[in-house]
């Protein structure tokens, strides 16, 4: 088995940017499979490659589909250190 530790950043290009950032981190706290940690600056996210390659297509695709720009901006670690 394949894990990962994900750092992603969401940059909705609106002035009213925290909503989607929000909404997107909620949506990724529903999923069980997944450790999230939260800060100021992004989200890191760990568990198995299939697992969470799977949630962040189904949920970056949510965000694609009800916000008219936004950027993502990942780094995607295999094997991490610690979980």
């Amino acid at each position: 088995m394949i894990r990962v530790a994900v750092d992603i950043s969401l940059y909705p290009l609106d002035k009213n940017f925290i909503p989607p950032i929000s909404d997107f981190i909620s949506r990724l706290n529903e999923h069980s499979s997944l450790t999230v940690i939260t800060n100021t600056m992004s989200t890191q996210i760990k568990g198995e490659y299939d697992v969470v390659m799977g949630i962040l297509n189904k949920e970056m695709k949510e965000t694609f589909e009800n916000h008219a720009k936004a950027v993502f901006a990942i780094k995607i670690l295999n094997n991490p250190i610690s979980d």
